[in-house]
């Protein structure tokens, strides 16, 4: 995947929500020899730390330890990590300016944290934020997933923007030698035939550039039928798009993005498509 995806970016606070998205990033950065940039965000109200400069000084000695550590496991790892510690009201920005900083080309980040349960059911609030504003690719890795060995998915619709998906797809699933499932969803079936004839396509591109390649078109609600498709495929990446509103100036999540990102067991890479 070195050609692919040449600046890593993991966004971690290290905590036990974290655990997947940095053992998989520490495992991609290993696996591309590429060094791994790391962003610790911290929480800072400057007014409201001047008048508890404790509280300041408690963060400045639990991001101490939590650097430590990170340092420690990468080397445990053989990676070469740059980490940095930025400081916000608002942890996403810090995030998204350092991939800009960076000019990374995929972020790495858990699925959700101890304050989700409150702010979203599905994924976290930092996280749909990051997602929905960062200026690159977003791997999404729950808490127990690991590096994907089997099956990479993508699911596309008959667009423009779906045949940019397919061939990020196809890369991925090539660099890692593995097979890949095409799905497009359609909402009725009278709206099928389209469907096959991208997804007939889409395996031609892909087996004519080595790729092993499986597809079908299924019917019923977007996020269902691909996480449907998942488990038939036996998939453990998932490759989708997020969706981009330009005309109200700022980037959005798609619903079906959304819920496949929170409820799927398995990394979601969702890809920032021009």
């Amino acid at each position: 995947m070195a050609s692919l995806f040449t600046r890593l970016l993991l966004a971690t606070e290290h905590s036990e929500f974290d655990t997947g998205a940095e053992n998989l990033a520490f495992a991609l950065a290993k696996r591309c020899q590429l060094p791994l940039a790391t962003i610790l965000p911290l929480v800072s109200n400057p007014e409201y730390e001047a008048l508890a400069p404790q509280i300041a000084a408690r963060a400045e000695r639990e991001a101490a330890i939590k650097i430590a550590q990170l340092h420690a496991q990468a080397q445990a790892g053989g990676v070469a990590i740059e980490l940095r510690v930025r400081r916000g009201e608002e942890p996403y920005r810090e995030i998204v300016e350092e991939a800009r900083e960076q000019a990374s080309d995929l972020i790495i980040i858990r699925r959700r944290g101890k304050r989700s349960f409150l702010a979203n059911l599905l994924v976290g609030e930092m996280v749909s934020k990051v997602v929905a504003h960062a200026p690159c690719h977003v791997l999404i890795v729950p808490r127990e997933a690991h590096m994907w060995r089997q099956r990479v998915l993508v699911a596309a619709e008959p667009t423009e923007q779906g045949r940019q998906v397919l061939a990020t797809a196809v890369a991925v699933a090539a660099q890692c030698a593995l097979p890949l499932y095409v799905v497009s969803v359609v909402p009725a079936e009278g709206l099928r035939a389209p469907a096959d004839a991208f997804v007939t396509e889409m395996l031609d591109q892909a087996r004519r550039g080595g790729v092993l390649a499986q597809g079908e078109v299924r019917v019923g609600k977007a996020f269902t039928e691909i996480l449907a498709a998942r488990a038939t495929s036996q998939a453990d990446l998932i490759v989708l798009a997020s969706r981009d509103d330009s005309r109200i100036g700022r980037a959005l999540v798609g619903g079906v993005a959304q819920k496949v990102m929170g409820l799927s067991d398995y990394p979601v890479l969702v890809l920032h498509c021009q």
